[in-house]
C-alpha cells in the first residue's frame, strides 16, 4: 500500500469519475466501493467512497457533497512520450471538459490535469537561455501543447516564435502557421 493516496472530494459523483478515469487510463483498475449506512451523513446505500488505481498509483473518491470544489491550485500532471499520447489524453480528458492555456484542461468533474510531452522540460531546461525562452513564448500561445511547435521554436535562431496552439474553444491541435486565440488561465 502506497503511503499517500489523493483523496479527491465528489458532490456525488466519485464513482462515475472512478469508470470515466480507469476508461481513459488504460494502466488502471477499479478498487472498493464503500456506501453510507444508517449513521449517515449520506443516503443510506449511497456510495459514500470509491478507490481506484492509475499507473499503479491509489486514489480515493469521496462523495462528500457541495460544499467544497476543485481548482487549478492542485493538478495532476501526465508525461507523455509523444504528440499522439498528448492528443490521446487531451481529447479523452476533455470530454465534457474545459482548455487551459499550456496544456492544461479541467475534466468534467472539474479536476485539472497538465497534459505534457516528455520533451517540454529538456526545452525548457536548455543550456542556451535564447532556446529556452522561444520554447517558453511558443508554449505561452498554445492550449493543447504541440512537440513540433516546441522543437520547432528550439531550432529556430533569433527572430520570431513560432506562435503554436489552439482554440480554447475548440480543444484541438493548432493548424500550422495558426496563432492560438485565447484560452483560460
Amino acid at each position: 500500500m502506497q503511503r499517500i493516496t489523493p483523496c479527491l472530494w465528489f458532490d456525488g459523483r466519485a464513482e462515475e469519475a472512478m469508470e470515466f478515469y480507469t476508461s481513459v487510463f488504460k494502466d488502471s483498475k477499479v478498487g472498493k466501493v464503500a456506501r453510507y449506512g444508517d449513521a449517515g451523513p449520506g443516503k443510506p446505500g449511497s456510495v459514500m467512497t470509491v478507490t481506484f488505481e492509475i499507473e499503479r498509483e491509489e486514489f480515493m473518491g469521496l462523495n462528500g457533497g457541495p460544499q467544497f470544489q476543485f481548482s487549478n491550485a492542485i493538478s495532476f500532471v501526465i508525461h507523455c512520450k509523444t504528440q499522439k499520447k498528448v492528443d490521446y489524453y487531451w481529447d479523452r480528458l476533455m470530454e465534457g471538459g474545459a482548455p487551459q492555456q499550456c496544456g492544461w484542461l479541467t475534466d468534467k468533474f472539474g479536476v485539472s490535469w497538465q497534459v505534457v510531452p516528455n520533451i517540454l522540460p529538456k526545452l525548457l531546461r536548455d543550456k542556451d537561455p535564447e532556446r529556452s525562452q522561444r520554447v517558453m513564448q511558443a508554449m505561452l500561445q498554445m492550449v493543447k501543447l504541440d512537440v513540433k511547435a516546441l522543437k520547432q521554436a528550439a531550432r529556430e535562431s533569433g527572430g520570431k516564435s513560432p506562435k503554436a496552439g489552439e482554440s480554447a474553444k475548440k480543444g484541438k491541435s493548432a493548424k500550422k502557421g495558426k496563432s492560438a486565440k485565447g484560452g483560460a488561465g
